[in-house]
């Protein structure tokens, strides 16, 4: 009989709330806090570009299965823009493509904001991560092809100026659902009053249900890590002998749960609990209980157990966790 692999690093699980720094991409992002935990498993919630900063929401162990339900929530940015010049990349990485000496009056940016409030046609920039016939739009695009991105269905909530440092820059923040491209708004404003213009700044500041409140920076992560001897981790059991020199870095992390938040949540028995780890529904007792809902949670002792659907009063799991 085959050997059972021996996973490697600890089986730590919950949200980790990532401060991300300009320069550092998502993927390096991932594996960087992966390291630093000694985690057996990690995912973003939603990449954020190597240029710009902020909430980069990590995923850890059993954490990982509730990553949807995160990329799902709405994001807050706040963003610079520069007139005068549109860009390739709609950033400050591409090269100047367009320029202008016109500058717009605050009284005209503000008129315009309306335009871009709602449920708009957004088309996605050249460089970004948008499949085009089963390529990357930005391989095309390093490659010298003209790329045709079609446009698509975006949801703004909110869309304000928030200064006007000089009259060639502006800051906004906008809250905005899934798939939609703040570098994309940047540029079609330019366009619209007549000036072009492109992201100079951009920082993500809040993923739902996590806000600033949550952020965890490289710095503070780096000051908590303990150090590990390789030697001390080698055998069976060696990261979980070593648990309490991880405490104060797994004191930083969120509850797994609490990326749920949004979904009917109910709190059940042990032997409930019994039943669900063993992959069968259980009904659900109690005056409160929800008799329908196309996707709910159930918590034991506190924590998430397992999410599924509520069908007659019966839950039935399609995903259980290990509590």
């Amino acid at each position: 009989m085959a050997r059972q692999r021996k996973k490697k690093g600890r089986p730590v699980s919950g949200w980790l709330i990532f401060d991300k720094p300009k320069g550092m991409g998502s993927t390096e992002a991932v594996s960087k806090i992966k390291w630093l935990f000694k985690a057996e498993k990690a995912g973003h919630a939603g990449t954020l570009d190597p240029l710009a900063s902020g909430m980069l929401p990590i995923a850890l162990g059993e954490a990982t299965k509730t990553v949807p339900y995160v990329m799902d929530g709405t994001k807050i940015y706040r963003f610079t823009v520069s007139w005068g010049a549109e860009r390739t990349t709609d950033d400050l990485e591409g090269e100047v493509s367009a320029t202008s000496d016109n500058r717009p009056e605050e009284t005209a940016i503000k008129a315009l904001l309306p335009k871009y409030t709602g449920v708009i046609q957004q088309t996605p920039p050249k460089f970004s991560a948008i499949k085009i016939a089963g390529e990357r739009a930005y391989d095309l695009a390093r490659g010298g092809e003209e790329v045709e991105i079609p446009s698509r269905e975006v949801e703004i909530d909110r869309l304000e100026l928030i200064e006007r440092p000089d009259d060639a820059t502006a800051v906004f923040e906008v809250e905005c659902g899934k798939g939609t491209y703040v570098r994309s708004l940047a540029r079609d404003m330019g366009r619209d009053l007549g000036c072009y213009g492109h992201i100079a700044d951009l920082r993500r500041i809040e993923v739902a249900p996590f806000d600033e409140a949550d952020f965890v920076t490289l710095e503070e992560l780096e000051a908590a890590h303990p150090p590990v001897p390789t030697d001390e981790t080698g055998d069976e059991g060696g990261y979980e002998r070593l648990a309490d020199r991880f405490s104060v870095m797994d004191a930083f992390l969120i509850e797994t749960g609490a990326a749920l938040e949004s979904l009917p949540q109910v709190a059940i028995t042990d032997d409930q609990a019994h039943r669900i780890r063993m992959g069968n529904p259980i009904i659900l007792r109690g005056r409160d209980a929800p008799v329908e809902a196309d996707e709910a949670c159930v918590t034991a002792k506190g924590k998430l157990l397992a999410i599924g659907f509520i069908e007659h009063g019966q839950f039935n799991p399609k995903r259980v966790f290990t509590i």
